[in-house]
């Protein structure tokens, strides 16, 4: 086994796909993990083979009273939190029925919110942690600007503009920030095109955490297939 890169981590959207995927990489390494979804066999089924290293919840934190119980269950576990995964591709609470033209929308709308209840909520956690951070893993459609796109983006209308606004302030409390996330058109990470790979969600889980104990601001991540990272809902 290998030696953990952290000792207690949360993972948000954990039920299938790329958050599923971290969470086993984490389990493997030694960590104690607690992993928010949806119900999921898999879930389960990690939780028989890993006993009590693995806190599985079933919250919806898009609703702020849920995401704080969700923290003061973390404490109980733990105690604190040494790093945060915001996995924010899809959202596993969208209402079945949800109409085509809507679903982006509510991912965008649905992730903003859980994205910023998880940061305050976790936040005492972390300031209790060992060398506490944060990573936020978007996706194509998480990325997306709503509400009129042609406009400013704010921390209302955009998962990267609310994870902007909050480096500076966790950075205060020494809580480092990486936001893994396509490649943005206005304002880009790197200066050459990144080509699209056609990653697995195990293949992408593994790079992030070999990437997690470099704490850069900003990786970024272009995927081909992105359903195999970030199913939709069905």
């Amino acid at each position: 086994m290998n030696a953990p890169i952290t000792n207690r981590v949360w993972v948000t959207g954990a039920s299938d796909g790329l958050g599923l995927a971290l969470t086993e990489r984490l389990l493997e390494q030694g960590a104690l993990v607690t992993a928010s979804g949806r119900p999921s066999e898999q879930l389960q089924a990690l939780a028989g083979q890993h006993g009590p290293r693995l806190l599985v919840q079933d919250y919806d934190l898009s609703d702020p009273a849920q995401a704080a119980a969700a923290a003061r269950q973390i404490k109980d576990h733990w105690g604190a939190l040494d790093c945060l995964i915001i996995n924010a591709g899809t959202c596993d609470y969208l209402a079945p029925d949800t109409p085509a033209p809507a679903l982006f929308e509510a991912i965008v709308s649905s992730n903003i919110n859980a994205s910023a209840n998880c940061l305050a909520s976790a936040l005492a956690l972390l300031k209790q942690g060992n060398s506490p951070q944060v990573m936020a893993v978007l996706s194509r459609y998480s990325a997306l600007q709503i509400h009129e796109p042609s406009q400013p983006a704010r921390p209302d209308n955009s998962l990267t503009a609310l994870f902007a606004s909050q480096r500076a302030a966790l950075g205060a409390q020494a809580i480092d920030l990486t936001v893994v996330a396509p490649q943005s058109l206005k304002v880009p990470v790197v200066p050459v095109q990144v080509i699209p790979e056609q990653w697995t969600a195990q293949s992408a889980a593994e790079v992030i955490l070999k990437h997690l104990p470099d704490r850069s601001p900003d990786l970024v991540l272009e995927a081909l297939g992105v359903n195999s990272l970030w199913p939709l809902p069905r």
